[in-house]
């Protein structure tokens, strides 16, 4: 553990902002570079197979010191930062021993961590905090996820008399603008499954998350003078005022928690002339996430009616689905980790992913892949905090579940 923390800082200082729009990948060449200097890391550490390929993976492989075959397991986390929030010049620091008192961010104190404002704060009263200046984000989702990773492999080949099997290890680009596993080869990774570490506090195993898809809905009006525009004119913007007010105003995400789906508009751009809206749609229930859909081509069909045909066009796509019915076939790895969070002294904390993750794609292309704690907070913004304690309990899980998939002969 003693690298874990100093390894982390190091991490936050790079910049590796993924690039929503970008044609490239990944979308910035800073990933890039941070590919390059954790495969440097990781030969220096020993571990063999070490690779940046073109699309800015990391891969590399830990060999099995066993005289047995086990399953491969394999344990991926993402090199971007979300573009919500600046990571450029990251200023982390520690504060030893938190009191549960308000912590000043910035030197003006215009920035302010608080229980009030965070209650779980108050969990880590006398463990030790890393927080941001109040400038940038922090970089722990998922900077930390990659710090938790190699520090775990680093432990592993400084103890060799822990016995194990092939371990798998990737880095991706790009998982905040959700392409993160665009280019991402299931067969040459090589791991029967895997466990991405991207979860948030300590306990958490998410094998569930949203079915996802995206709409983008054009209404072409008619714009007429309005001195003369009695029966004549058609306001798109109004129109789109209609199809919002048309879906249920009950699920929408800021009323909705847990297993509740909903529609989310992320955009409203228009004039009389022309108005677009787009929309997100997500739901863990595959039949309610097909009604939503079904739901929404029918409003826009309804306008159509109302308005005269080819008013309004819909174009809808799904995006990812819920990863449980991937995984649920082999429960087993479910039970591993939960197995390995109790040997180490955590209970797990099971819960659906209210968002998607690396994994529920993985999961589809053939590589089933449960989400573990990382131990941060506040992820996306400046208030983002990760106690040091919480990652050392990562590095335990990572290394106990290492050692449970070494006792499974096949």
């Amino acid at each position: 553990m003693e690298h874990l923390v100093d390894r982390f800082l190091r991490y936050t200082q790079i910049h590796t902002t993924s690039q929503p729009g970008s044609e490239t990948y990944p979308s910035s060449d800073r990933q890039l570079v941070f590919a390059r200097q954790l495969a440097d890391e990781l030969e220096s550490l020993g571990l063999d197979e070490v690779d940046v390929d073109k699309f800015g993976y990391v891969t590399a492989s830990l060999p099995s010191n066993l005289n047995y075959e086990v399953p491969v397991v394999g344990f991926i986390a993402h090199m971007d930062t979300s573009p919500d929030y600046s990571g450029e010049n990251v200023k982390a620091r520690i504060i030893k021993n938190y009191t549960g008192d308000d912590v000043f961010l910035d030197p003006d104190g215009k920035m302010m961590l608080t229980p009030k404002d965070f209650p779980e704060l108050l969990k880590y009263v006398g463990q030790d905090l890393i927080v941001t200046d109040g400038t940038t984000l922090l970089g722990a989702d998922d900077k930390a996820g990659i710090a938790e990773i190699i520090t775990a492999m680093a432990w592993l080949k400084k103890h060799p008399e822990i016995k194990h099997g092939t371990v798998k290890i990737c880095f991706t680009p790009d998982e905040e603008i959700g392409k993160g596993t665009d280019h991402f080869d299931v067969k040459k990774f090589g791991a029967d499954f895997a466990y991405t570490m991207d979860g948030s506090e300590v306990g958490e195993l998410e094998y569930e998350n949203f079915n996802a898809a995206a709409a983008k809905i054009v209404i072409k009006g008619r714009s007429v003078h309005p001195g003369s525009a009695k029966n004549a004119m058609i306001n798109s913007m109004l129109v789109g005022n209609q199809l919002i007010n048309l879906l249920p105003a009950n699920q929408r995400p800021e009323h909705t928690e847990k297993y509740e789906g909903f529609f989310h508009l992320t955009m409203f751009e228009g004039n009389v002339s022309e108005t677009t809206l787009q929309y997100i749609i997500r739901d863990h229930d595959f039949m309610k996430f097909d009604a939503k859909k079904k739901m929404l081509n029918e409003i826009c069909s309804l306008l159509n009616l109302q308005y005269g045909s080819g008013t309004v066009s819909l174009e809808m796509f799904d995006q990812y689905y819920n990863m449980r019915q991937q995984v649920e076939p082999v429960r087993y790895i479910i039970d591993i980790a939960e197995n390995a969070m109790r040997q180490v002294g955590i209970e797990p904390i099971i819960r659906a992913i209210r968002g998607g993750t690396d994994g529920a794609q993985l999961s589809y292309k053939g590589l089933p892949c449960p989400n573990i704690f990382t131990g941060g907070h506040n992820f996306h913004g400046p208030f983002e905090f990760i106690p040091v304690q919480s990652m050392e309990k990562a590095v335990t899980v990572i290394l106990k579940i290492v050692e449970l998939v070494g006792q499974r002969k096949k």
